[in-house]
């Protein structure tokens, strides 16, 4: 085992163009950001797991090898991600961001034009 105060044996730079893209659609997956409240962690949540299904199909594509190659697995998962984009909720960044603009909290956390769920 390696110990942690190890470099590691193989930076990202150093892998293969195709792992890295790879790498990166899983990333842009699972990397939701946060609700603003817990009124939105719901539908957070259902957007996560939908694109955490198509994640773990991906990478059992290619740990099975049955992958058409690792730029084609991450195109098709950016494909997937797409018809589940991050909306429908309001995240900490633009809450903080509209405070930050002087609305009040509440203001702050409902959806744009009155589109709350």
């Amino acid at each position: 085992m390696t110990e942690l105060h190890e470099a590691p044996t193989v930076r990202v730079g150093a892998l293969p163009p195709a792992v890295a893209n790879l790498l990166s659609a899983v990333l842009e997956a699972l990397d939701l950001p946060y609700p603003a409240t817990v009124r939105w962690q719901e539908v957070h949540d259902r957007i996560l797991n939908e694109r955490v299904v198509h994640a773990k199909l991906a990478l059992r594509s290619v740990l099975a090898d049955g992958s058409l190659g690792l730029d084609w697995d991450a195109n098709y998962l950016r494909e997937k991600l797409a018809q589940h984009p991050v909306e429908g909720y309001v995240t900490t960044e633009q809450a903080r961001a509209a405070v930050d603009e002087g609305k009040t909290w509440f203001e702050a956390v409902a959806l744009p034009g009155g589109e709350d769920q």
